[in-house]
């Protein structure tokens, strides 16, 4: 296994070959006070299921995690136990038990373990110890990621990027508690309670609302808009670099602080009372906002409980309620892959009114100033309990940490990152243009909120949002494969020699052994036997014995989209039915796990209105503002094409592309438009992609210039209107030219 995909543990001050790497204070983190809250309840209870952190990048998610660790308590475990059994209480299914009662016991600081997304399955659960099994002909387990974050924390940074069955892993085991391995033979069970954390930039693609709704609560964040807090991030930063290891010691005191209130709220927690009134809270806000399953009931309740113990309550508030709907149902909503992610606050007031007014009277329902017997949280109730200022002080003001009343952080307003051309007015040549300041920057609020304020943010309160193009409903798309057999990553699209699937054959392994494939193994060691010695008895291996199966399923591709977007196509309708089309595809798109990129050429240029990503939302928010009109410069958006396929090449090399060109052939910009076309068009065919022009030419006279194009591409040509049926076919594609 490669440097990159190997896990990374830490703790608090992790030495490494070039010294003791500090990490960065939690308490030194500033504003995102819903993240750290979200973190923080999971400390407090491990059982609310993980949080999966939201955000552009550069916005402080990986730093809060890694920081987290630290404000766990010393975990003991039994001397020399790989799966960090505790003394008092041991797993009595522990593979490397039984361990007597009177075991040594050792003390060490709760653990981080970073899960690389090019990790492989036996890495995360664990494998056959195959060098034990050659070696000394036992049949021993050797433990996965799994085991080390047992009692500690899982971090997956862009846990949007991570295979889907392996995210299936985490979630199952986080759930149950438990790791269940069936493979090489071996079965084995052991304990793995973790706190998950994810971290995700949505902009790189979206998890699918299974893997969401698994995830106990899940948060925004963005930059702060304040100069202020902008000014204090970049001080505290440098600062951290400079001396990290007289920057930890300045905030000490303020990470013990809030290390004491998790330990305090762990262990108030089992005294916490849930009355019934809080209940029917629950259920009235999860049932106005129409969430699947009872999941989100179980985890509200939960993220209450341990809301109430981290404020000192011995009992559930309104207020707890409220917050705990905040974090865990906003993910939850969403449907389908055009669905953004949010939660309207005015319902969210209306239905805990609804649930108070059906029981007014109810002796069990407390009001938010029923504290706990200790008279409040321990920040004295309000806030999220971790806002520092400078060390020593009692806190920060809402004004500089960018929170309100409630604790509640600014929305994510930050346009750094975003593609240009995504929405607002048109400049002189047509295209979607931002609004941008004096810098140069762009001064829209990211999401096309109007505020800087958080307070038009959809996850706050029902603002307005991007405009999101939606595909008709029932409309289906033909399923586009590439040809031959693949190596790129599992999907469910095109054939593919990957990790999963049906085995086709062997092979001599490379580095570390995957699957073995035990009958070619076998078929490579009886040669030699006579030659090892054996006359009888068990078969003699070695290592260059070894075959591990070729496996064949289905991987994921690049869709490329180069649509026609000039005045041909610009009759309403016919681009209405292209929007169709292109949508249902994909929606296609995303179930299949499949990147997407959008090039629209008109006018005199072609533009790249989304490169290739994993976020099927973007793509459609892009169609939901595509003008039209003007000339058609065909030979500019098949050299676009060709350009990106050249780039993402080099990015993703086992990833292989489909390129649909949706047009109705004409070229009309620039001289000689059509010779150039078609030059255009050789260029594109060189890239070996193959391609499918998606002809878009209607009425009763036809020049038939699509069908042209497909044969200069060496590509099938489809109609349109026989690109989606409700009963979708697939649509095999031959090699391209």
């Amino acid at each position: 296994m490669s440097a990159r995909s190997e896990p990374v543990l830490r703790t608090p001050q992790s030495r490494t070959e070039e010294g003791t790497v500090t990490i960065y204070p939690f308490s030194a983190v500033l504003g995102m006070a819903d993240m750290r809250l979200a973190l923080l309840l999971n400390a407090v209870s491990p059982a609310i299921g993980g949080v999966l952190v939201r955000g552009e990048k550069g916005t402080a998610k990986s730093t809060a995690v890694r920081a987290l660790a630290a404000l766990l308590p010393p975990v003991r475990r039994v001397a020399g136990c790989r799966f960090g059994c505790d003394p008092a209480v041991p797993d009595p299914a522990c593979p490397d038990g039984p361990h007597p009662a009177d075991a040594a016991a050792e003390t060490r600081p709760a653990r981080l373990v970073e899960l690389p997304v090019g990790a492989a399955e036996d890495r995360v659960v664990g494998a056959l110890d195959l060098e034990k099994a050659i070696g000394e002909g036992v049949r021993a387990f050797e433990p996965g990621l799994l085991a080390a974050a047992h009692r500690g924390v899982l971090y997956v940074d862009e846990v949007n990027l991570l295979h889907d069955h392996l995210v299936d892993l985490l979630l199952d085991a986080a759930a149950m508690g438990r790791s269940h391995v069936e493979r090489e033979g071996v079965s084995v069970s052991h304990a793995a309670r973790f706190l998950l954390v994810g971290t995700m930039n949505p902009e790189e693609g979206e998890l699918r609302p299974q893997l969401l709704d698994r995830f106990g609560l899940t948060v925004e964040v963005g930059a702060s808009r304040d100069p202020e807090i902008r000014v204090e991030v970049v001080r505290r930063r440098l600062a951290a670099d400079a001396d990290p290891v007289g920057f930890a010691a300045r905030w000490a005191d303020a990470d013990a602080e809030i290390a004491g209130q998790v330990v305090a709220a762990r262990r108030r927690l089992p005294g916490v009372r849930l009355p019934d009134a809080a209940l029917r809270q629950i259920a009235e806000v999860c049932a106005a906002f129409d969430v699947d399953g009872m999941r989100a009931d179980i985890v509200t309740a939960r993220t209450a409980l341990a809301h109430a113990a981290w404020h000192g309550r011995d009992r559930v508030t309104i207020d707890d309620v409220r917050v705990a709907a905040r974090l865990a149902l906003p993910h939850r909503r969403r449907r389908d892959p055009f669905d953004t992610p949010g939660l309207d606050e005015k319902r969210l007031d209306e239905a805990l009114q609804r649930a108070q007014d059906a029981h007014p009277d109810d002796p069990d329902d407390a009001g938010p100033d029923d504290s706990g017997p200790d008279g409040g949280g321990p920040q004295g109730g309000g806030g999220d309990g971790v806002d520092q200022g400078e060390p020593g002080s009692a806190g920060e003001s809402a004004a500089r940490d960018g929170t309100g009343p409630d604790g509640r952080t600014d929305g994510p307003d930050a346009a750094d990152g975003w593609p240009q051309g995504l929405t607002g007015d048109c400049g002189d040549d047509g295209w979607p243009q931002h609004q941008r300041g004096d810098d140069g920057r762009d001064a829209r609020p990211r999401g096309g909120r109007e505020s800087a304020t958080g307070a038009d943010d959809p996850t706050r309160g029902g603002g307005e949002s991007q405009p999101v193009a939606v595909p008709r409903g029932g409309l289906k798309a033909r399923v586009l494969t590439a040809p031959g057999v693949g190596d790129g990553v599992p999907g469910r699209r095109s054939r593919a020699r990957t990790g999963r699937g049906r085995t086709t054959g062997a092979r001599v392994p490379t580095g570390r052994v995957g699957a073995l494939h035990l009958p070619a193994t076998i078929r490579a060691a009886a040669p030699h036997q006579a030659a090892r010695g054996r006359l009888t008895g068990p078969l003699r291996l070695r290592r260059d014995d070894l075959r591990e199966a070729v496996r064949e399923g289905r991987e994921g591709n690049l869709v490329l989209f180069v649509v026609d977007a000039s005045g041909s196509m610009g009759a309403r309708q016919r681009m209405t039915t292209v929007k169709d089309a292109v949508l249902a595809l994909l929606t296609d798109a995303y179930q299949r796990r499949d990147k997407v990129a959008v090039i629209a050429f008109r006018g005199a240029d072609a533009r790249t209105l989304l490169p290739a990503t994993s976020s099927v939302l973007a793509a459609s928010t892009r169609l939901a503002e595509l003008p039209t009109g003007g000339r058609t410069p065909l030979a500019e958006g098949l050299l676009a094409a060709a350009d990106l396929l050249r780039v993402e090449r080099l990015r993703d090399p086992k990833r292989r592309p489909l390129v649909l060109i949706v047009t109705d052939g004409r070229a009309t910009a620039g001289t000689r438009p059509l010779d150039r076309a078609a030059a255009a068009a050789a260029v594109l065919a060189s890239t070996g992609a193959p391609c499918v022009v998606v002809d878009c030419e209607s009425g009763p006279v036809r020049l038939n210039l699509a069908s042209r194009l497909a044969t200069q591409l060496n590509a099938p040509r489809t109609a349109l209107e026989a690109l989606t049926h409700p009963h979708p076919r697939d649509l095999a594609l031959p090699v391209a030219a």
